[in-house]
């Protein structure tokens, strides 16, 4: 399913939390989740575009699967602090569109 929208995302995550007593950890956690999942990016860029290749033993793991338990915690972030990642996205969008509007050179 690619045609989901962050909101689509943003309400599978919390379905999927709110199964558990548990629930969402606090923003302190989430942040060092998402350090960690961002680490885990880095080392696949890295094995993949870099000069460090993976050793024969190491995860079969994949940029696309790291970006997704990014998108996973950033969904538990947002959600956790009631922020809404299409309104958020607007906003910076609208950010780039006005205070960089001449910054980068048009094609």
């Amino acid at each position: 399913m690619s045609d989901k929208s962050l909101a689509d995302i943003q309400r599978e995550v919390d379905e999927y939390i709110s199964q558990f007593k548990e629930g969402y950890f606090s923003p302190l956690a989430l942040l060092a989740r998402m350090s960690e999942e961002v680490g885990e990016l880095a080392r696949e860029v890295n094995h993949f575009y870099g000069e460090k290749p993976k050793k024969p033993d190491e995860a079969d793991n994949s940029i696309e699967m790291e970006l997704g338990d990014i998108l996973f915690i950033l969904s538990c972030f947002a959600n956790s602090l009631q922020i809404d990642l299409t309104e958020a996205h607007n906003k910076v969008m609208n950010k780039f569109a006005t205070r960089d509007a001449n910054r980068w050179t048009r094609k």
